[in-house]
């Protein structure tokens, strides 16, 4: 059997070289040429693809014939970080855990293993830290006595081969972007290293049903480090969000196989380590009983619950050409577009305005259900009028000045009545039946409609 050898290829065309060149010689992009292992093939023979442990290759099968077998979720005992996976850990799932330096992927990690290994065996590879670094987190978070294994190793062959020793259940790697392969030549993090090392630990993991956590550095623009293929090759992938200058944590998935997509989990950030928050909403809104103009509260949908949270809008006199249109946690294009809506549907002109927008809390709201709910409290603050705090509004506002109703919107209405808000302006096509008691429900089907409202 020949011996594995290494190969470049194109990253925008494909193009494949035995040797690195600053550009490609086919489609000349500079700096796309990436290491990549070519395997050796035996005399006569091409080689093959072994395949995964304990798959059977049967042919072709119909769907029916196919057996359903159920899978044993296995918790974590952190009930929003069960939440956001789905409902537990899938046996031979991979996780990708992304975010910013410090935001505690490492602490909650470190948690969530060392509540596991009371009742199954836990193997935390760390590439970053030394082991008595791990160690002193650990007592300072009170976790010291957990029969928890630990290991300071970057060559995935050294990790893989411990695991196989040691047979934990579960397998955290802190992170992927530290491990590396002799097979390859190129430093640990590059893009090679990191699509090879991460190829071994799925193969890994679906041979033992070992579970198996990698932690990702993310860029200065938010997004994970290395190649995109990456997220392609894990089963989930969640992100760590938060503000440097907040206690509050959220992690957000945005790719589940096992569960819903885009579920959100809220934690506090405390000294004994991450707090799971059981009603997020309560944390959102403002505890301020001093009422300004320029706030509402509105109701987004977070994968499988609804979540209140405060919009703040202020607008003013700009004195720039061209006045500013700032936003914190909503869609930049979409303020633009609301805004002309509002003045041509509504007379309400702000060209020569600058409107700051923000949600409170550092939440991100990607759906269109906060349209109504932005240009309320943008009108608020242009006129300086206060919207009552027991008043809550959500809808997608259309080019034609119309209020379109939104998904899950009983849903909604039933957590802002729990939440005790006594006015409730939504579309009207999401107007509930029967109505809640002690509850003013408007149903609107125009931008002016809603703003008379207020």
């Amino acid at each position: 059997m020949a011996k594995n050898k290494t190969q470049y290829s194109c990253t925008e065309c494909g193009a494949l070289s035995p040797k690195w060149a600053g550009q490609c010689g086919d489609c000349g992009a500079w700096n796309t040429m990436i290491e990549s292992i070519m395997e050796g093939v035996s005399e006569g023979k091409s080689a093959r693809f072994k395949g995964y442990a304990g798959l059977v290759d049967s042919g072709v099968k119909a769907l029916q014939a196919v057996p359903q077998e159920h899978v044993a979720r296995h918790s974590t005992e952190i009930g929003e970080l069960d939440r956001v996976l789905g409902g537990g850990l899938v046996p031979g799932s991979v996780v990708l855990l992304g975010g910013d330096p410090g935001i505690g992927k490492s602490t909650l990690l470190l948690q969530a293993a060392c509540v596991f290994s009371r009742h199954n065996p836990v193997l935390y590879v760390t590439g970053e830290e030394s082991l008595q670094q791990v160690s002193l987190r650990a007592s300072r978070l009170g976790l010291s006595g957990d029969p928890i294994q630990l290991l300071a190793e970057t060559q995935v062959e050294k990790i893989i081969g411990s695991s196989q020793q040691v047979n934990p259940k579960l397998l955290i790697v802190d992170s992927i972007q530290t491990i590396y392969t002799d097979m390859l030549q190129s430093a640990p993090g590059s893009v090679s290293q990191v699509r090879e090392t991460a190829a071994q630990l799925v193969r890994f993991a679906k041979q033992t049903h070992t579970i198996v956590f990698l932690v990702g550095h993310v860029t200065k623009e938010g997004a994970l480090a290395g190649p995109r293929v990456l997220e392609h090759m894990v089963d989930t992938v969640l992100y760590f969000e938060g503000q440097s200058d907040s206690r509050f944590r959220v992690i957000r998935a945005v790719k589940n196989r096992f569960g819903a997509v885009n579920e959100l989990g809220v934690f506090a950030m405390s000294d004994a380590g991450l707090k799971p928050i059981n009603n997020p909403s309560a944390i959102f809104l403002s505890a301020d009983t001093q009422q300004a103009p320029g706030t509402i509260v509105m109701a987004t949908w977070e994968g499988s619950r609804p979540m209140l949270v405060e919009v703040q809008a202020l607008v003013d006199t700009s004195h720039v050409a061209n006045p500013r249109r700032v936003c914190l946690g909503l869609d930049h294009n979409r303020l633009a577009m609301l805004l002309a809506v509002l003045h041509r549907h509504a007379g309400i002109a702000t060209y020569d305005q600058d409107v700051f927008v923000n949600i409170v809390g550092g939440m991100r709201i990607n759906e269109t259900a906060s349209d109504l709910a932005l240009l309320l409290a943008a009108v608020s603050s242009l006129k300086n009028k206060i919207i009552p705090r027991d008043t809550m509004a959500f809808g997608e506002v259309g080019l034609s000045g119309e209020i379109r109703p939104v998904q899950s919107g009983q849903e909604r209405i039933r957590e802002a009545v729990k939440q005790g808000f006594k006015r409730i302006i939504v579309p009207k096509q999401n107007m509930p039946k029967p109505l809640p008691a002690g509850v003013e429900m408007i149903g609107v089907t125009r931008l002016d409609q809603a703003l008379g409202a207020i």
